[in-house]
């Protein structure tokens, strides 16, 4: 009972990091279509921004909010004066977020070294929490909080791309962009901010996960085919589909390592597959 407690929790402390990685991707990738292959590289860098500013000022919110705010800035920077210039052109955009992928890791590892950082927590978020479950009386608080904010980032994302006018026009925009423009709305701007808000959830994710794993090279390409299977599983430009997918996701990685070690990783495949093969638009997405 105790294994399959900690498992479960676990299972869905990581859901809930995919999934803030995921929803940035979601608005990327998912809703605006573009291919941006260099959104685990965001993630990692709003992870060693997080590290750096919670070194130098010991505040942890103070990283949380630096790595939101600086990844969006260079996301605000990548959709102005690369991803504009390419809109349509899948395989163009393809190659050029590739390539800053391999040269943005390329320069962190340069900067950074091939260490493993671990961003430091205020006192009260170290250490575990009572959750009274059977065998498993205490789990650790920041795996806690991480489910807390992918809660708080779905229900905000939801209510913003469904309750806002801006939402409405970004969601209008990519269906028929002409007539959104013939309505005198600049439709550039909007997928400009809609580029930088998902790249700071990638920012703010990777603060989070450094906080509950660690930040090291190779993680940006960990994350990036996470955010790809979770959007593909869940469905294209579905934010409740990222979450499902993500739970998916994370339960099979964390149940198939603690009961099945040798084929845990299978899963993920094996979830991906079914879902392609069953429901190629993804478990919530449009046909």
């Amino acid at each position: 009972m105790t294994l399959f407690m900690a498992t479960l929790l676990n299972g869905l402390s990581l859901a809930a990091l995919y999934f803030i990685v995921a929803s940035g991707f979601t608005l990327i990738f998912g809703l605006m279509r573009i291919v941006n292959l260099a959104h685990g590289a965001l993630y990692l860098l709003g992870g060693y921004v997080g590290f750096e500013v919670q070194r130098a000022t010991g505040s942890w919110y103070g990283a949380v909010v630096a790595g939101f705010a600086a990844i969006a800035a260079v996301g605000l920077v990548l959709q102005l004066a690369v991803f504009r210039h390419m809109e349509g052109q899948e395989l163009r955009q393809t190659l050029v977020s590739l390539a800053l992928s391999i040269i943005a890791a390329d320069l962190m590892l340069w900067v950074w070294g091939g260490d493993t950082y671990q961003i430091t927590t205020p006192d009260y978020l170290f250490g575990a929490f009572p959750v009274g479950l059977p065998g498993l009386p205490m789990y650790p608080t920041m795996r806690l909080v991480t489910i807390l904010v992918a809660v708080v980032v779905g229900i905000a994302l939801w209510l913003f791309l469904t309750r806002t006018r801006l939402g409405m026009i970004i969601r209008a925009g990519v269906d028929d962009r002409d007539m959104v423009q013939a309505s005198g709305i600049n439709v550039h701007a909007v997928f400009a901010v809609t580029f930088a808000i998902g790249a700071g959830l990638a920012g703010l994710a990777g603060v989070i996960g450094g906080s509950v794993l660690s930040i090291a090279p190779g993680e940006d390409l960990r994350f990036l085919l996470i955010s790809l299977i979770v959007v593909i599983v869940g469905g294209m430009g579905s934010v409740a589909g990222s979450a499902l997918g993500a739970l998916l996701i994370g339960l099979a990685e964390q149940f198939g390592l603690a009961y099945t070690p040798t084929y845990g990783v299978v899963y993920t495949f094996l979830i991906l597959v079914a879902v392609l093969a069953l429901r190629p638009q993804g478990l919530l997405g449009r046909a």
